[in-house]
Formats: structure tokens, C-alpha cells, sequence
């Protein structure tokens, strides 16, 4: 799901996509200076392996996402919020959502064995 920049407002605008297991669930609205806040919830499972003894590991999601989305380059500093650049005037919600999901991939997590 694409989403271009002008069709944002102050108004949010609701989405929700769903890929492999999980579900993405938000909404978008326009916070001033070229800045578009999301706020959704990423619920569901993925399979990692356990960083220790690289068994199979279900990882149960309900993950709430709080960032801004700056079109353009962003070159301030907010307090409240982490801030994403596009470059292409479009928010491009299932490449967020993968960036999420390799995020919370990242970390470590053991199995029921290992811990």
C-alpha cells in the first residue's frame, strides 16, 4: 500500500495490510513542517530461530509504532518521535512494516530451552 504525501491531513487516514501473520494496523495524519505521524500496531507471530541453539522460536507480536515520517530530508531534531525519510513524495506502508519486523528481528531471542 502506497500512500502519497498531499492525501495525508490532519484528518487521520486509516490503514490496515496484512502479510504472513501479521497484521499492520494504523493510521497516518499530517503533524506540520512535511511531517506525517504514524500510529499503529503490528499484532501476530513470526518464526525466528533461538540465538543460542538455533531452534525454531514462534515470537508472538502486539507491538505498538509510534514515528514520523518526513518527506524529504529531515534535518531538525524531535524529542518525542523517531523520523523516517522518503524521498519519492509516497509513504510506502508494507516497506515500514518490513522495517519493523527486521527490527524486532534483530534482537535476541531464546527459546523456551535456552532461557
Amino acid at each position: 500500500m502506497i500512500i502519497n504525501f498531499r492525501k495525508v491531513t490532519k484528518t487521520p487516514l486509516d490503514f490496515n495490510i496484512e502479510s504472513n501473520n501479521i497484521v499492520f494496523k494504523g493510521s497516518l495524519k499530517y503533524d506540520g513542517e512535511n511531517l506525517v505521524l504514524l500510529q499503529a500496531t503490528i499484532t501476530g507471530s513470526i518464526d525466528l530461530d533461538c540465538y543460542l541453539c538455533a531452534n525454531e522460536v514462534v515470537l508472538p507480536l502486539n507491538e505498538d509504532v509510534e514515528f514520523l515520517i518526513s518527506d524529504g530530508a529531515y534535518s531538525g531534531l524531535h524529542d518525542d518521535y523517531d523520523v523516517v525519510e522518503s524521498f519519492d513524495g509516497h509513504i510506502n506502508i508494507e516497506e515500514l512494516l518490513n522495517s519493523e519486523i527486521e527490527l524486532i528481528k534483530s534482537g535476541y531471542h531464546s527459546c523456551e530451552d535456552c532461557k
